[in-house]
């Protein structure tokens, strides 16, 4: 897909605050990638770290704080769970990786099942890959970013937490993070700064994610 990496337009940033403040509710979990529900609509992923952020980032999105939920225990939820977005787009929430306390196999396991979910799931129009902004990418980001280049999925990658950075600190981590992209066939150039709690760049990944939703007049 040609997209043009800059700034979203006043008005891609306006359907994408439509789009989500439309309802949003989880209805699917699926823990093999035969248990998937059928691929009538879009779909956008979310990967990370475990605790990297992506229940916060999700509930922001959608405005609703108990939407995803975090499990108390890294690497504990281990289905990918699907939310309906108004009926023009789903979102997912992809198991985190990383987590120390898992055993080879089960790291694995996990590569081996998001692997034929990124390859094989025909509407996946993008993956947000979520990085801790505070500390950078870790080895098994890099990892990730591997994967999907080898799936051949657009994946874009979205810093979390970033509040906690000074001005100068984040944009020596956006440009680490940008020599990093790229090296990626697969990756967005564009990558985004965010936190959950002052709300920076949720509008932009609203406006990026409204480009894949289906049209608002085809679902009344």
């Amino acid at each position: 897909m040609q997209e043009q990496a800059g700034v979203l337009t006043e008005a891609e940033l306006e359907t994408g605050r439509k789009l989500f403040a439309g309802p949003c509710d989880f209805f699917f979990g699926a823990q093999t990638t035969e248990q998937l529900p059928p691929p009538d609509r879009a779909e956008i992923a979310f990967a990370g770290r475990s605790n990297v952020g992506k229940s916060s980032i999700i509930n922001a999105l959608t405005g609703r704080r108990g939407l995803a939920r975090a499990s108390s225990e890294p690497g504990r939820t281990k289905q990918l769970n699907f939310f309906n977005l108004g009926g023009r787009l789903s979102l997912v929430d992809m198991p985190g990786y990383g987590f120390a306390k898992a055993s080879k196999a089960v790291k694995e396991d996990w590569q081996r099942t998001m692997f034929a979910y990124l390859r094989g799931r025909p509407n996946l129009a993008r993956v947000v890959l979520l990085i801790d902004g505070r500390v950078g990418p870790k080895a098994s980001d890099k990892e990730v970013c591997d994967l999907l280049d080898k799936a051949a999925v657009v994946f874009q990658i979205v810093l979390t937490k970033c509040d906690a950075l000074s001005a100068a600190a984040l944009e020596a981590r956006v440009k680490e993070v940008e020599a990093i992209v790229a090296k990626h066939a697969a990756a967005f150039p564009r990558v985004v700064p965010t936190s959950s709690t002052t709300s920076l760049g949720i509008a932009e990944l609203r406006g990026m994610m409204g480009r894949f939703a289906a049209p608002a007049s085809s679902h009344p």
